[in-house]
Formats: C-alpha cells, structure tokens, sequence
C-alpha cells in the first residue's frame, strides 16, 4: 500500500467512499444488506451536515492515489455532558494489519482529549475481534450486551466506554 496520510475534515467523494468502504466489508464478512449501506449513507450525510454545529472530527486515511480506504469519525451531537461517539471507523482491507487503525484511534481520541470530553462511546457487535482488541487495548470496557437489529441483521450489540482523563 502506498504511504498513508490521515486528513481532517470532509474531502470531496468523502461519503461514497466511507460508505461503500462500509458496505463491501460488512457484506462480504457478515451478510449485511441494503438495509445496513442505506443506514450508513444516511447517518453520515447528516453527521456531515451537522458537524461543525457540535465538537465533532471525520478523519479520512487518503493513499497516494488520493483515495479514502479508511475512516473514523467523533461525533460530539450530544454535547459533553452525554460524551463523545465514535463512529464509522473503517479501513480498507488491504491496509489493515499496518497500524493504521492504531493511527486513526489515537487521532480520535486525541481529539476527544483535547475537545473536552470525559468519556467516549461506541457501538458494535460481538465477533469483530480485531476491532475489539484495539479499543480494549486503549482502555475501553464492554458496559452492555444486546441482541438487536441495527444494521438490518440480528447481532449481539455491544456498547464500549472509555474514560478520558
């Protein structure tokens, strides 16, 4: 792969690329459908529209090629008193086992830092065990388990917390 640049802020084609990025991986690895790509596109186009209203940051990994083959975003919509939400945190799968998951984490949560937030959620489901070690590994906990349908497909929803300090 070549060298990878981390770029704040939206980007031109941006949203496509996160979305499709989103949309191939969850598909080919756990069967999400239509449904889930739809829920993406949608949620990211308005945390897109809204985001300078709140403290909030989207990241894109950028290849030489000036193409988006990752992301995360912080979304601070519910002020600091409800905490920060990390959301949309892909990569492409040909740069993942490089560090640059690490990268993109460590910039989210700087932010977080930096922005004021005392704590940082998420949400995923059991099985993304890659993706569970990374955010244990900077301190988040597993606070709740749930079977639901989010994404369009029964899964165990987990919800992880950190605290910032």
């Amino acid at each position: 792969m070549d060298q990878i640049s981390i770029v704040a802020e939206w980007r031109p084609g941006a949203i496509g690329d996160i979305v499709a990025l989103h949309g191939r991986y969850y598909a080919s690895r756990w069967g999400f459908g239509p449904y889930f790509e739809a829920k993406v596109a949608a949620e990211l186009a308005e945390f897109i529209k809204q985001r300078h209203q709140h403290p909030s940051q989207l990241w894109c990994a950028v290849d030489g090629l000036d193409r988006v083959v990752g992301s995360v975003v912080i979304d601070g919509s519910h002020g600091h008193e409800g905490g920060a939400h990390l959301r949309w945190f892909i990569l492409d799968s040909r740069c993942q086992g490089q560090g640059l998951g690490s990268r993109l984490l460590d910039t989210a949560l700087a932010f977080c830092r930096e922005s004021g937030f005392a704590r940082v959620h998420l949400w995923t489901f059991a099985g993304l065990q890659d993706a569970r070690r990374l955010y244990e590994s900077r301190g988040f906990a597993l606070v709740q388990e749930l079977p639901g349908t989010t994404w369009g497909k029964a899964v165990t929803e987990q919800r992880f917390e950190l605290t910032l300090g």
